[in-house]
C-alpha cells in the first residue's frame, strides 16, 4: 500500500497533466474563436460582439454536460479563463458551429495532451513565437486557419502556451494538425450561416504568379500582395525571418547592396522569402544558392525593371544546384515542367510522364482549388 509521500508526487504529477490538458483546450478555442472571427470580418467587414460573460458562462457550462471528459469539464469550470472561453464557445455556437460535434474532438485532443504529460519526464526550453511561426508554416498548410492564427491579437499567448506545452512533452505538430483540422470544421459551418459557401475565389496575384516563381510552393489561393504586412502572414513569415532573409541577399551581394534593396522592396519579394524559407525547413543551403548571383549577372541585362529582374534571378538560383553557378545553365522552365515537377503531382505521373501522357495536367498547389470549382461546373 502507497504512503501519502508517495501519493503526492503522483497527485501532483496529475495535476500538471489535467491542467495542461485544459491548456490545450484554451488553445484550440482560441483559434477557433480567431477563425470565426477572421471569417466574420472577410464575409461582414465586422466581428460580432461577445455575450456578457455573466450570460454566457450558465449556458456553455449546459453545453459541456456528456460531451468532455469529466475530469477535464471539472477543470474547465475551476480554470480563471474560463468566463472567457464560455463567451467564444457561445459566439461559436451563435456563428453556426455545431459544439456536439466539436466538443468531442476537443475532448479527444485534450486527453491526449493529458495522457503525453502524465507520460514524460523530460522538460525542453521554449524559444519565443518565431520557433512557432517555423512550426506552423511547416505542419498546417497555407491557408485561412493558418492566417488567422498568426494575425491575431491572441498569437503570442497562443505561441507561449505551445512553448509550455512542448516543455511538458506534448507532441505539438500533433496538436496543432488537429486544431487546424477543427478551425477548418469552423469555418465550413461558419461558411453555410453566411452564405460563403465556395472555396475562396482565386486572387489576381496568384494567378498572375503561377509559373517557375511560385514551383513547388505552398501559396495561398487568396494571395494578397497589395498588402504586405498581410502576405507575409499568409506565407507565414515572421518580420525576424524577412529581415534575416534580406540580410543574407544583401550579403551575397557585396558592394551591390542597393541592388538587392530594390529587389526585397518588389512586391513579389514575400514570394522569394518564402521559397528561402522552404529550402530552409529542408535543410538546404540557402547561402550557396544565393552565391550565383554574382557568378551569373545576367539578369543585368534582361529587360524589365532591375528590382523584379533580380527578383526572378533569385529565384531561379534558389531552384537550381548551387554548383551549376556561373556556367551559363541558366534553369529554364517550360508551363509542361513545371507543372510536372509541382509538389502537387504524384511521382507516379512524374516519373511515367515520358512513356505516356498525363490525362490530366499538374496543378500548382495554389491552383488546386481554382481548377477543382471549375471541373464541377462543366
Amino acid at each position: 500500500m502507497s504512503t501519502p509521500e508517495q501519493q503526492e508526487p503522483f497527485a501532483e504529477s496529475a495535476g500538471e497533466a489535467l491542467q495542461t490538458a485544459v491548456m490545450s483546450v484554451r488553445l484550440v478555442m482560441a483559434i477557433a474563436d480567431a477563425v470565426r472571427r477572421h471569417q466574420q470580418r472577410k464575409m461582414k467587414g465586422e466581428e460580432d460582439e461577445l455575450l456578457p460573460a455573466a450570460q454566457t458562462a450558465v449556458d456553455a457550462q449546459e453545453e459541456l454536460k456528456g460531451l468532455l471528459p469529466s475530469d477535464i469539464s471539472a477543470a474547465l469550470l475551476k480554470d480563471a479563463d474560463w468566463p472567457q472561453m464560455a463567451q467564444q464557445l457561445m459566439a461559436l455556437k451563435k456563428a453556426g458551429v455545431d459544439l456536439e460535434q466539436l466538443l468531442p474532438r476537443v475532448g479527444e485532443i485534450a486527453v491526449s495532451v493529458r495522457d503525453q504529460v502524465a507520460a514524460n519526464e523530460a522538460r525542453v526550453a521554449g524559444e519565443g513565437t518565431g520557433q512557432w511561426e517555423r512550426m506552423l508554416r511547416e505542419t498546417l498548410p497555407a491557408g485561412m486557419v493558418r492566417e488567422a492564427m498568426l494575425s491575431s491579437p491572441a498569437w503570442p499567448d497562443m505561441a507561449a502556451t505551445l512553448s509550455e506545452m512542448d516543455a511538458k512533452g506534448v507532441n505539438v505538430r500533433q496538436i496543432l494538425a488537429a486544431a487546424h483540422d477543427e478551425g477548418l470544421g469552423v469555418d465550413q459551418a461558419m461558411a453555410k450561416v453566411l452564405s460563403a459557401g465556395e472555396t475562396p475565389t482565386m486572387s489576381r496575384d496568384a494567378m498572375r504568379l503561377w509559373g517557375p516563381l511560385t514551383e513547388g510552393l505552398d501559396l495561398p489561393p487568396d494571395l494578397d500582395l497589395s498588402d504586405r504586412e498581410r502576405a507575409f502572414r499568409q506565407v507565414a513569415i515572421s518580420p525576424q525571418d524577412n529581415q534575416r532573409f534580406t540580410r543574407m541577399v544583401r550579403e551575397a551581394m557585396p558592394g551591390r547592396e542597393r541592388d538587392a534593396d530594390l529587389m526585397v522592396a518588389a512586391k513579389q519579394w514575400p514570394v522569394v522569402a518564402s521559397r528561402m524559407a522552404k529550402m530552409e525547413s529542408e535543410g538546404k543551403p540557402v547561402k550557396g544558392h544565393l552565391a550565383g548571383l554574382m557568378k551569373d549577372t545576367s539578369w543585368e541585362k534582361r529587360p524589365g525593371s532591375l528590382g523584379t529582374r533580380l527578383l526572378h534571378a533569385t529565384s531561379d538560383a534558389l531552384r537550381r544546384p548551387p554548383a551549376t553557378a556561373g556556367t551559363g545553365a541558366r534553369r529554364r522552365v517550360s508551363t509542361t515542367a513545371a507543372l510536372l515537377q509541382s509538389s502537387t503531382v504524384g511521382p507516379t505521373r512524374a516519373q511515367n510522364s515520358k512513356s505516356e501522357a498525363p490525362a490530366q495536367p499538374g496543378v500548382a498547389a495554389h491552383r488546386e482549388s481554382a481548377v477543382a470549382k471549375q471541373g464541377k461546373t462543366r
